[in-house]
């Protein structure tokens, strides 16, 4: 057989056929649900006198709506609280595993499913949110689907889709000091453009990924969906098998070495043919800013908002709108710019590491008078584990509040919302005019480390400053 790619081994792997359509009816090996795509997927099977196929492989939790301050039921929003029953009603109903609040296995869906080992190399895994890319990094390819397709993958595990083409992305070096696998992905999406992606698959190569932690991967692949591919993923190597081994739901035994085994064989092959091939260079990235309303108009922390006749002519009138939109200046410094909230967390960067990092330069300093910053862990493990380390008293003591898990500011579907035309430095993956809850409130995307910088000097700031 040809050389191939771990995307076209996984896909051929879960082929079941070709429908009339020409497109490909993929077998799902892992299916997220959360609170919000979910509701009306279950009124359709009930409607048609369908149940869910495989409910074992289904795994359900609650991340969008819930409040992080107070937790208590029922929720003070009427529509959330809906939700929650919902869901809570249609998991028992279906024989569905369902992760609430207080099992100590809830969370954000893209983090709860990686920490328990759901997610493992070679698989085909969906969920009902655009992010699920973020799965990739362990070798898998992952697909955010709406909400019909949701009822899809519950009635019949299989989704229609067309193959897409693989595009190479390979880094290579080290990652200069301040800078962080979220600052790789705005660099790449900068240069590639936020729809540059459009009808691939990104497969993460070349040295600078070989030295990620899964968690940095899991960040990388997360923003994927960001730069127009519909999945990107890293393949599986000994970093994925040392974060998988022991984990709830890895295999075990004389099951872990097959398993590794076969982890192994799915990997691109050495001579595999890409459709496209990029290539970066890690020294060249900076800490990176957004200053614009889509996470391709990103800079470095220590250039300036760029000019109209310096971009593109494609790009222009989107960067006019951003330049209205975000009431900045073409041509004057990002760095400086003033905030008025720093939020740490999503599915981008809400896990351990990502606290453990922001907490370094969190130690020691305190947020500026008049910026709300808080932490949001991204999972009842994560909070669990960063409050054993003793995380949180370092963000409480440096003036940031400590929240329950859940999505929080991302998307604002909770009460956690930009008032006005407030500022936000955020380590979450949109910057989307209205996304963080007010039509008006502006987004300025960021590494942890980076948002913890802001948070101290109550503006924009290079994190390399607080190294020193």
């Amino acid at each position: 057989m040809s050389a191939r790619t771990l995307f076209d081994k996984v896909w051929d792997l879960h082929s079941v056929g070709t429908l009339p359509s020409g497109q490909t009816q993929l077998f799902i090996g892992l299916h997220l649900i959360h609170e919000v795509t979910s509701p009306q997927a279950f009124a359709m099977l009930r409607e048609r006198g369908l149940k869910v196929l495989f409910p074992q492989r289904t795994v359900a939790t609650v991340d969008h709506i819930v409040p992080t301050e107070n937790q208590g039921r029922p929720f003070a929003d009427v529509l959330a609280e809906e939700m929650m029953q919902a869901l809570e009603n249609s998991s028992k109903e279906f024989g569905i595993r369902f992760y609430n609040i207080g099992s100590g296995n809830q969370g954000i869906v893209h983090v709860i499913a990686p920490e328990q080992g759901l997610t493992q190399p070679g698989m085909t895994v969906a969920c009902g949110d655009s992010h699920t890319s973020t799965h990739g990094a362990f070798g898998a390819i992952a697909f955010g689907i709406g909400t019909s397709q949701v009822r899809d993958v519950l009635a019949s595990q299989t989704l229609a889709l067309s193959k897409l083409k693989v595009r190479k992305i390979e880094v290579n070096g080290n990652l200069r000091p301040g800078v962080y696998p979220k600052d790789v992905i705005l660099h790449i999406i900068r240069k590639l453009g936020v729809k540059g992606g459009v009808g691939y698959a990104y497969e993460y190569a070349g040295t600078t990924f070989e030295q990620m932690s899964m968690e940095g991967r899991m960040t990388v692949c997360n923003m994927s969906i960001e730069g127009g591919a519909r999945c990107g993923y890293v393949n599986p190597d000994q970093v994925t098998f040392d974060y998988l081994k022991g984990k709830d739901f890895a295999p075990k035994g004389a099951d872990w070495e097959q398993a590794v085994a076969w982890w192994n064989s799915i990997r691109s092959d050495d001579d595999a043919v890409y459709d496209d091939v990029v290539r970066f260079e890690a020294a060249d990235i900076a800490p990176t800013v957004t200053w614009g309303i889509t996470p391709g108009q990103g800079i470095a922390v220590n250039e300036t908002i760029p000019i109209p006749e310096s971009l593109p002519e494609t790009e222009r009138a989107i960067a006019q709108q951003a330049y209205e939109y975000m009431q900045l200046t073409p041509g004057t410094e990002i760095q400086g710019t003033k905030v008025d909230v720093c939020f740490i967390g999503s599915c981008t960067n809400g896990r351990l590491t990502d606290l453990r990092e922001a907490a370094k330069f969190a130690q020691g300093h305190h947020v500026a008078e008049g910026v709300k910053a808080f932490v949001v862990p991204g999972s009842e493990r994560v909070k669990q584990e960063a409050e054993a380390e003793g995380l949180d008293q370092v963000f409480v003591e440096a003036g940031f509040e400590w929240r329950e898990p859940g999505c929080s500011m991302c998307l604002a579907m909770n009460p956690d919302k930009l008032q006005g035309s407030q500022i936000s430095a955020s380590s979450s993956n949109r910057n989307f005019k209205g996304r963080q809850g007010s039509s008006t409130g502006r987004t300025l995307l960021m590494s942890p480390a980076m948002v913890v910088a802001a948070a101290v000097k109550g503006a924009v700031a290079d994190v390399r400053e607080l190294m020193v």
